[in-house]
Order: C-alpha cells, then sequence, then structure tokens
C-alpha cells in the first residue's frame, strides 16, 4: 500500500523528478523565514517587500489550480506566503497608522 503511493508520488507529472516539484518546496523557505520574521519588530517590516510577498502568494496561488497538471504544493506554499505577508502587512500598517495615536495618548 505505501509502496504504490510512494510510486504514485515518484511517477507523477508533478513529483520529485521534476522542476515542478523542487522549486515549490525550496520556495516553502521563504515563507517559513517570513514566518520568523513575525518576532522582529514592526517596524523594521519593509513594505515593498510584503507586497511583493502577498501578491506572489495571490498570483501563484490562482496559476497553481489552473495548469495542468495540479500541483498542491505550488498551491499550498502560495496560499501560506500569502497568508504570512498579509499578517506582516498588518502588523506593519498597525504599528504605523494606528498605534502613534495611542502614544500621543500616552504622553499626555
Amino acid at each position: 500500500m505505501a509502496t504504490s503511493k510512494l510510486q504514485a508520488l515518484w511517477n507523477h507529472p508533478a513529483g520529485p523528478k521534476t522542476i515542478h516539484f523542487w522549486a515549490p518546496t525550496f520556495k516553502w523557505g521563504i515563507s517559513i523565514a517570513n514566518l520568523a520574521d513575525s518576532s522582529k519588530p514592526p517596524e523594521k517590516v519593509s513594505y515593498p517587500q510584503q507586497v511583493a510577498v502577498t501578491a506572489t502568494g495571490l498570483i501563484w496561488s490562482r496559476y497553481s489550480m489552473v495548469i495542468n497538471p495540479k500541483n498542491w504544493n505550488l498551491f499550498s506554499v502560495n496560499v501560506v506566503m500569502a497568508a504570512t505577508g498579509i499578517y506582516q502587512l498588518s502588523r506593519k500598517i498597525q504599528h504605523d497608522y494606528y498605534s502613534e495615536g495611542e502614544a500621543v495618548v500616552a504622553k499626555e
């Protein structure tokens, strides 16, 4: 049973014998690094970088469902990439636009 599933994965058109498997697999590193950046202060977050990460995730998530063969690894990594980008952007926006008013009130 397990060997037949491994054989099917190995021979899949988006399996480990193709670039369609390895490119999204290594792209997980970007998503993991972006998630690790959550521990950094929001002022260190870059708008252009996070907009690019978010846009890439959204665009490629859609594209991965249109191409043939379906590449679920590509889809999942891009959904996570978009989600981490949106999260980082929300942290940055909250810090830049909403925490300043609180700081002014605290000074008074």
